[in-house]
């Protein structure tokens, strides 16, 4: 979890300042609203509802003062645990004034790179609209020259290629925003790169490995892309048998012996990166992380995805990450 900030900390004081709690009552209300926080940031609907307690406090035979200062404790637990899940999930706000009107992606569900654009949307919170692309005829991109994906359509602008697409917004909605330093804008590019140049590389080897994941990893594929449904059937078999093989070529193509070790070895390699921050950004993800996320995000479920965590230590960040990107703000 993330530290508390100083935004949340005061909300705290505020709280803490204006209430006087009687213990019995303070002691049950801080472990129900415990319970009510907890699930608040582990669920993804953290809408919450208030029951009333008039039984409660008939059995209990509270008197009417201390009525009044368990309903505030009520009051300071709930502005504290909502302030923290505000903190918790608070996304990076950008000016309504820089923030694009009409945003489109077409994709494939399960492309590390179209992740990596949806990462950085939900990131900044910028609405956006899906559009899912067949494979077979990619009939919805004919308008374009550019026969890949991801292609983001931004107020009629086309913007291709996820390095670049994310270059593009992240100066059209901080056009005011120059880099700290020389120092760490080349730290952010060096990963950044690394994510393009080495780590999507390693992934198709790892949710190919073995007959049984290729096929997990086509039923996600087919189940969330745009294909009839002999489509889905042709490209869940056909397609799962051929990319099995195809990952033989590959590993054999980036000189990847073990294709687990070379995704623990990246995971770690992250982690030591990070320097014992939340984020390589520090406080926050900055553009590296969000790379890196995004990536990982398709096959985190998948097997590879959950040994990866399970052998390595890059399940805390990937779960700040989540916490940080919050839920998708696609429309």
């Amino acid at each position: 979890m993330r530290r508390v900030s100083a935004s949340g900390l005061a909300a705290i004081s505020r709280a803490v300042g204006g209430v006087a709690v009687a213990p019995s009552a303070a002691g049950n209300h801080a472990q129900h609203h415990h319970r009510l926080f907890q699930a608040a940031l582990f669920s993804t609907n953290s809408n919450s509802s208030c029951e009333s307690r008039s039984h409660w406090f008939s059995n209990n035979r509270i008197a009417a003062d201390q009525v009044a200062r368990a309903v505030a404790g009520t009051m300071f637990f709930s502005v504290a645990a909502t302030t923290l899940v505000e903190e918790v999930n608070a996304k990076e706000p950008v000016q309504s004034k820089f923030r694009p009107k009409d945003v489109v992606l077409y994709q494939y569900e399960a492309c590390p790179f179209c992740n990596k654009v949806k990462a950085f949307l939900d990131y900044y919170d910028i609405p956006y609209k899906i559009v899912e692309v067949n494979p077979m005829n990619k009939k919805e991109i004919k308008f374009s020259e550019y026969q890949k994906v991801p292609i983001l359509m931004v107020d009629g602008e086309q913007m291709v290629d996820s390095s670049d697409i994310i270059d593009k917004l992240d100066k059209k909605i901080h056009p005011e925003v120059s880099k700290d330093s020389v120092g760490q804008d080349g730290e952010e590019k060096k990963w950044r790169g690394w994510v393009d140049n080495h780590l999507v590389h390693i992934l198709s080897p790892n949710i190919y490995r073995s007959p049984s994941e290729a096929l997990e990893s086509f039923d996600y594929i087919t189940s969330h892309g745009n294909f009839s449904f002999t489509e889905r059937i042709t490209a869940k078999y056909a397609g799962a048998a051929a990319m099995y093989f195809v990952s033989k070529r590959l590993k054999k193509k980036y000189n990847i012996t073990d294709a687990r070790a070379s995704l623990y070895e990246a995971a770690e390699t992250w982690v030591d990166a990070l320097k014992g921050q939340d984020f390589l950004g520090g406080g926050k993800p900055n553009l590296a992380d969000l790379a890196v996320y995004g990536v990982l995000r398709p096959i985190r479920y998948l097997r590879s995805g959950k040994d990866m965590v399970e052998h390595t230590r890059i399940g805390d960040w990937y779960s700040r990450m989540e916490n940080a990107v919050g839920v998708s703000s696609k429309i």
